[in-house]
């Protein structure tokens, strides 16, 4: 039985913690080939599966020294039908992958949850085509096409499901429908672009806005990620009232554009502590936005600059 999925310990006032960018870390850190950016072929083998375990150790101990709690989310951004196609997984390799995902994370939550780290375990979804580009589905196509992903974590201990980088509200709606269906708490997060909308040019509150209005407020909370703070903090006015559906953030350690990172064969790891200021500045203006973990370019030693600046203890 899934330990949290009735009660998000999350929506409660207190921060949590998350990783940061899992792709990159283990590209560019760690040396590993991921094909098309897919982190979840590491299940396949016990050496891609204790790689997945030590990174994920990093964070868990930063947040159990520091008294937060944590979000796992599965590495399984990419095991969605049209990406596994591409990397040789059918239907069923993909529901056996998303499943043993969860199993993974179950493991690491018997070992480091306390009374103070309550560990959430998130089937994390991505979108169905490129995260920097705007997808040609609607509602209806979305809510059919995740809906495999979307079931085989409903068939788990998982306690929600989380879909990252989506770039319109039509997928965000489809996403949050099949979950509705499964009974599934879910997460929606959306990217945008420096201007801080998203790729469609549609504000990222409207899409919020929009998404609420077709599923009657479904998902349990949005979150935004894979944008540098100072791409989006334009888009955050207080008092309007979409903000307050908004529970986290898990930024982009450069500055530069999606393009600009889509055309660099380098990491940019902007600075830890200066992101840390920018996410202390962040939560102060906006209590709600009390998840917080990373994205691209992001590693074990931005999370813990984040957590300094953001949480008193951890300073």
């Amino acid at each position: 039985m899934a330990k949290y999925r009735q009660n998000l310990p999350q929506l409660a006032n207190r921060t949590f913690l998350s990783d940061g960018g899992m792709e990159t870390t283990l590209i560019f850190h760690e040396g590993l080939e991921l094909p098309h950016f897919a982190s979840f072929t590491l299940m396949a083998t016990p050496e891609g599966r204790q790689k997945l375990r030590e990174y994920f150790v990093r964070y868990l101990t930063i947040a159990r020294r520091s008294g937060t709690g944590f979000i796992l989310d599965t590495p399984t951004w990419r095991a969605n039908p049209d990406w596994g196609t591409l990397l040789g997984y059918g239907p069923e390799a993909l529901r056996a992958v998303n499943e043993a995902s969860i199993e993974l994370l179950l493991d690491l939550r018997k070992e480091f949850e306390t009374a103070e780290t309550p560990c959430v375990i998130s089937g994390a979804i991505g979108p169905r085509g490129d995260g920097y580009k705007a997808g040609k589905m609607d509602a209806n196509e979305a809510e059919a096409y995740h809906a495999a992903q979307i079931e085989s974590f409903a068939r788990t201990e998982a306690d929600m499901v989380a879909a990252y980088t989506l770039t319109n509200f039509h997928e965000a709606i489809g996403v949050a429908r099949a979950a509705k269906a499964h009974a599934m708490p879910c997460m929606i997060s959306f990217t945008v672009e420096t201007d801080g909308k998203l790729v469609t040019g549609m504000a990222l509150g409207e899409a919020i806005d929009r998404v609420d209005d077709a599923t009657d407020g479904a998902p349990a909370y949005y979150m935004i990620n894979c944008a540098h703070p100072t791409h989006f903090m334009q888009a955050l006015n207080k008092g309007e009232r979409w903000l307050d559906r908004v529970y986290g953030v898990k930024a982009n350690a450069s500055g530069k554009s999606h393009a600009e990172l889509d055309e660099s064969e380098t990491l940019d790891a902007g600075d830890p502590d200066d992101l840390g200021r920018r996410y202390s500045r962040l939560t102060a203006s906006f209590p709600t936005m009390r998840i917080l973990g990373g994205c691209c370019g992001t590693d074990h030693r931005h999370i813990a600059a984040i957590c300094e600046a953001c949480v008193p203890q951890a300073a």
